[in-house]
This record gives structure tokens, sequence and C-alpha cells, in this order.
């Protein structure tokens, strides 16, 4: 049902009724008429197969129409895998957290907001412990603070029944942002590392010329005048 749902997608051979074509391929393309795309297609033993409808004129490509289709299913399962698929990762603590806890909590968020996940962290009141609610709205705000590099606030501290939670989101423009100029960087010190070696080996070189034509004290003496 799915492949026949793709096949009408496009028109193909006779179906393609409009005057003139352009037709792509490896080469390049060009615009011709469509009786002659057509006799180039049965020549080759493909089929003239039309991929941009809306274009003018209509862009079609040579290729048998089995392969065309089997092409565009890869490509998108292939857009499909590469879909980041959000999950939302809970962090729990209690209102009084321990500095240790609360340190193996936050790197793991770090983690989850790293994977492209959503955080929701919250503090659970047991009991008695809904009067520190003030003091579990200051531990939240000291962990989106924490993580600020790593993600953004969706929701600040809310209290819903016994439960105070925050919503955080991954912070993925800044992480490629800061990604890529380190890679910038890293080339740039690349390249001058690469030209420092260079130029030192062409100095050793020249260097071991002059010494061999002059000796050692003549060298010290060119150096100095330098």
């Amino acid at each position: 049902m799915k492949n026949d749902k793709m096949k009408n997608q496009y028109r193909v051979n006779e179906q393609i009724r409009v005057r003139e074509v352009r037709v792509v391929s490896d080469g390049g393309s060009e615009v011709i008429p469509t009786r002659k795309a057509l006799d180039m297609a049965r020549q080759q033993g493909v089929d003239l197969v039309e991929i941009s409808p809306n274009a003018q004129p209509p862009v079609c490509r040579l290729i048998d129409y089995s392969k065309f289709l089997y092409q565009q299913k890869k490509h998108q399962k292939e857009m499909k895998q590469k879909q980041v698929k959000v999950e939302i990762k809970e962090i729990r603590f209690g209102p009084q957290t321990d500095e240790h806890d609360y340190q193996f909590k936050l790197k793991h968020a770090q983690e989850f907001l790293n994977e492209g996940n959503k955080v929701r962290a919250y503090v659970f009141f047991r009991g008695r412990s809904i009067l520190f609610k003030e003091q579990g709205e200051v531990l939240l705000l000291r962990f989106a603070n924490d993580l600020e590099e790593y993600g953004k606030v969706e929701q600040m501290p809310k209290l819903e029944g016994k439960k105070m939670f925050l919503y955080m989101a991954p912070k993925k423009t800044g992480v490629v942002k800061k990604s890529q100029q380190k890679m910038d960087r890293e080339r740039r010190e690349a390249e001058a590392k690469a030209a420092s070696e260079v130029e030192a080996e062409t100095r050793a070189e020249q260097n071991g010329l002059l010494a061999n034509a002059k000796g050692g004290e003549a060298l010290k003496k060119i150096l100095v005048e330098e």
C-alpha cells in the first residue's frame, strides 16, 4: 500500500505531457523536447521520471523506475533514522540532598542534555518536609544555573502537589557553535604548526649549508650580525 502511494507521486514516461523538460544527470542538465527525452529513455532501456513537476520546465531523470523508487525509499529511511527522538529524563531530589548526591545527579543531567534529551528535575516533599519548599526551589535554581552551558530552562521551578518541577531542554545551538569554533581554532593551530615546522626545517638546512661552507665560527658571526 505504501509503495503504491509512492508510485503515484511521480509521473513516468507517457504520463509526462508537457512540451519540454529539463533532464538532469551526473554530467549536468539540459532542456529538451519531451519526445526527445522519451526517445533517449527507450534507447538506454530506462524510464523518464518526473522528479520536480513544479519547476519550469519540469525536471526529469533517465533512470529505471524501480531503482528510483528503491533509492527514494532508502533515502526516507535514512532521514527517519537521523531524526533525534527526544526523551524526557527525570532527576529526583530531596529537599535536603547532600553535595555528593547533587554532583552525581548533575553529571547525569549533563549527559542527558548532551545526548539531546530533555530533563525534568523535581524535588519531592514527603510529609512535613513541604515546609522546606523554599530550600527545594533554591536547589532547583542552582541546578539550572550549573547546567547553563548544556541546556536552557523551559519552565522555572513550580510546585505541583508534593513535587516542585523544573524543565530543561538541550542547548544544541550553543554546543554546535562551540564545537565549530573549536574545530576552526584547531585547524588554524595545525596550519600554523605545519608552517612553523617547514620554516624550521628550511632554516636548519640553510644553517647546515652555511656551516659546511664557512665553519662554525663563521656561522656564529653571521648569526650575531643578523
